[in-house]
């Protein structure tokens, strides 16, 4: 027979406490986002491109859609971030929310934008590419 598993009352603050940070980390980091957008999304575009990560036509176009990917991340709720980025949940131990929404809409949307010529790379070199980004670009 199963054992059952019913957390005391101090296991379950705990875990309570985690579950609070962890959320309280994305909600900064989203918000973060709000307030550098317009640089991040360049500075992403750019590394993208200079790293032959995407293969482009028009490197501005590039950057207006990782721009329309940053304002959808302000203002999406936790269940469309959730839904876009699970398929992408596993490539690392400790993804940043903003990298891996990011890296969804580039391997999923920006693939098929008519001024991308293609995309390289799998999809964990692209996660740090854009990570490195966010990191830079978000630490206040």
């Amino acid at each position: 027979m199963a054992k059952i598993f019913r957390p005391s009352n101090r296991e379950s603050k705990i875990l309570s406490q985690i579950e609070s940070s962890i959320e309280r980390a994305r909600r900064q980091a989203i918000n973060n986002v709000k307030d550098s957008k317009e640089s991040l999304s360049n500075n992403i575009a750019m590394k993208l491109v200079e790293d032959k990560l995407v293969e482009t036509t028009n490197k501005n176009a590039l950057e207006e859609q990782i721009l329309k990917c940053l304002e959808d991340l302000c203002y999406a709720d936790d269940f469309d971030v959730d839904y876009k980025i699970a398929p992408f949940r596993n490539i690392t131990t400790q993804p940043n929310i903003v990298s891996l929404y990011v890296t969804a809409y580039v391997i999923e949307t920006i693939i098929n934008h008519k001024d991308v010529v293609d995309i390289f790379g799998s999809d964990e070199e692209i996660y740090l590419c854009i990570n490195n980004q966010v990191k830079k670009n978000l630490q206040h």
